[in-house]
């Protein structure tokens, strides 16, 4: 009887079962596709940055069509050379919000996709005062560089991303509040910055000299900043170090030496996220335990409190 038991159990497990997550509405006018389950999921307020290329990889799709497999052959097809934090962030989450999205409408099974394997973060060391000094200096040496001395010190001090910088112009500079609005920034939002003393009177003599020029730093492609930068610290014997370094890493990390605190500097250069802010931007010093030494000897036990 045991035995029989067991046969009829063993025989029960291996028959297929097509839906193991039930659909809750059996009844469907027809095959929802993937391109009208993105198009509800953008209108119940879902983000469409990168979508575009996933519609017109899945055109015509049927959801159920659809595989773990196939959404990560889409994500090695459209971003063939990216690493798998790219592929992750720009194919394999959007799919995966588009996919549940239709599972709680009832329009589909959930899947499970594995996320592509990241590399480990490569740390900088990004721009120190002493570099900024020297950089800075190095323009004025060189002459009719004021514009590219301001850029650098706009994206240190304002955390703002090298294309933010290039896309200022005047009318977004406000003179009176000492702030920029960086329009459309790559969270497709506006973000006010706060200028610092110095910064306002370098900006204040590029709008003078501006010649009706509307761009701030008079430059229009955001590769040439880098050529610029590279070039300048080759004059000034510093090492190289790419916009993003001199810009957001450098704003991050001199925040924080500075005294301010995490959601203060995330809040300043426009952070989302603490775990990225704190991971990739934030870079603790070379000496940092003799510092937090230092600190602790502020207090001694052996004396009466």
């Amino acid at each position: 009887m045991a035995n029989a038991k067991l046969s009829t159990i063993h025989e029960t497990s291996n028959v297929y079962r097509p839906n193991v997550f039930p659909i809750r509405n059996d009844l469907q006018p027809h095959a929802m596709t993937f391109a009208e389950a993105a198009n509800s999921y953008v209108q119940n307020g879902g983000c469409d940055r990168y979508l575009p290329r996933m519609l017109a990889y899945f055109e015509g799709r049927a959801l159920a069509s659809i595989f773990p497999f196939d959404v990560r052959k889409m994500a090695e097809d459209l971003y063939p050379t990216h690493k798998g934090s790219t592929r992750n962030r720009q194919a394999i989450a959007p799919a995966r919000a588009v996919i549940m999205h239709a599972y709680e409408r009832g329009w589909c099974n959930i899947i499970r996709i594995r996320r592509f394997k990241e590399d480990q973060v490569r740390y900088v060391k990004p721009a120190s005062h002493v570099w900024l000094h020297t950089f800075i200096r190095q323009c004025e040496r060189d002459g009719r560089l004021d514009h590219m001395a301001a850029c650098v010190l706009f994206m240190s001090q304002t955390g703002a991303r090298v294309s933010e910088a290039v896309a200022l112009r005047w009318p977004q500079v406000d003179f009176t509040t000492r702030t920029a609005l960086l329009l459309k920034t790559k969270t497709r939002t506006n973000s006010l910055r706060h200028l610092t003393d110095e910064l306002m009177d370098r900006l204040m003599k590029l709008n003078a000299a501006s010649s009706g020029h509307d761009r701030v730093f008079r430059i229009t492609n955001r590769h040439s900043v880098n050529e610029r930068i590279k070039a300048v610290c080759g004059r000034a014997g510093i090492s190289y170090k790419s916009s993003h370094v001199c810009g957001r890493h450098a704003f991050a990390t001199n925040a924080m030496d500075a005294g301010a605190d995490i959601r203060t500097a995330m809040a300043a250069g426009d952070w989302k996220s603490s775990s990225i802010f704190l991971e990739t931007y934030v870079h603790p010093r070379t000496n940092a335990g003799r510092l937090v030494a230092d600190r602790f000897n502020g207090h001694q036990y052996t004396s009466d409190m």
